[in-house]
């Protein structure tokens, strides 16, 4: 038998307890008090049935409220120990349309997440962006249906205000949270993946991630893009920017190219490998860099058959026979306060 409970078990005490010492005391006072309260034979006996029936009535909710079940054959769901930072190249390169048939490079990040999430369940997410700033978008969560919607409105930079970035811009900022990671759960492991084309279009040199190599125990840097390029749609920060034309360069669109040295040094800094995305190959991920924990023998359920459908029943008869007793003695009420026929005086006078 196990049990989830819709309360707090605390909570549900401090409900139901009073509740149930309250009719309790009723049911096993003296029998001369309960018999005082009706001069009808056989009330005593009526009395205590009818209080019994209200303790069973307090107990299947109780019952109810902390929702019994019986296994019925664990889910193998496994939950991996680490926190997973994910950079993401928002500048406006990353929709250049050199993915697979001409769809935005952004297209392939959101498919390698998805990747991601299902190769490290249980794990927790962080999202960074870098354009023309580093943004934490999500903080480390296991809530990965946020993660994944927030993927699938993220768009990039808006095309007029774009000055050039840094394709290390987010340098800094990873390893903050890397650090902040690492402080709060020093038993976890942490791994980094970098999603970008590695185009770097400020007369810089980028800033070099190796500040966060120490906290990183695995991870990737993906590159998206092609050596011939790829067109990069004019973006206003629309949910629908499809409609829009190209960014133009000296008369014609202008192309945005990977360039994979950029990329090579990331994961360089990082410690990690780098691995060219196209359309037609899946991602190699690396193993959790942690052991992984089974739901199941850690006592968690995944599947099992609710009984508290039973104590519902039961709570819906007593309640039913509380309305049929309530009905009677209302029409029990209403015979005896119906005013009574006066008899007529002989000349039709009363």
């Amino acid at each position: 038998m196990i049990f989830h409970p819709v309360l707090a078990p605390l909570l549900i005490a401090l409900i139901c307890l009073p509740i149930i010492v309250l009719v309790v005391w009723i049911l096993v006072r003296p029998a001369k008090a309960t018999a005082a309260a009706s001069s009808a034979p056989g009330s005593l006996a009526g009395h205590r049935a009818l209080w019994a029936m209200r303790l069973v009535l307090v107990l299947a909710c109780v019952v109810m409220l902390l929702r019994p079940g019986i296994p019925g054959g664990a889910t193998q769901t496994l939950a991996t120990d680490t926190d997973i930072v994910l950079v993401v190249d928002t500048t406006a390169s990353i929709v250049a349309e050199d993915w697979g048939d001409g769809e935005p490079r952004l297209d392939g990040i959101r498919d390698d997440v998805r990747a991601l999430v299902e190769e490290y369940p249980g794990a927790r997410f962080a999202l960074i962006t870098s354009d023309a700033a580093a943004e934490l978008r999500m903080p480390l969560t296991t809530d990965t249906t946020a993660l994944l919607g927030s993927l699938d409105v993220l768009r990039p930079e808006v095309t007029s205000q774009s000055r050039g970035s840094s394709i290390g811009i987010a340098a800094p900022l990873l390893a903050e949270t890397l650090t902040s990671a690492a402080q709060s759960s020093p038993d976890r492991s942490r791994m980094v993946f970098y999603f970008g084309d590695g185009e770097q279009t400020v007369d810089t040199p980028p800033e070099s991630f190796s500040a966060s190599e120490k906290y990183t125990d695995a991870g990737g840097v993906f590159g998206y893009g092609t050596a011939e390029g790829g067109p990069m749609r004019i973006t206003t920060g629309d949910l629908s920017d499809s409609g829009t034309g190209y960014i133009q360069y000296q008369g014609s669109d202008a192309l945005s190219v990977i360039d994979e040295g950029n990329l090579e040094r990331i994961a360089d800094q990082l410690g990690v490998d780098y691995q060219r995305r196209t359309a037609d190959a899946e991602a190699v991920l690396p193993e959790a860099p942690s052991t992984t924990t089974d739901y199941a023998e850690s006592g968690e359920v995944g599947n099992a058959i609710e009984l508290y459908w039973v104590a519902a029943l039961v709570i819906l008869l007593i309640l039913g026979v509380e309305l049929a007793r309530a009905t009677m003695l209302i029409a029990q009420l209403r015979r005896l306060r119906a005013p009574r026929e006066s008899p007529r005086q002989p000349g039709g006078t009363s």
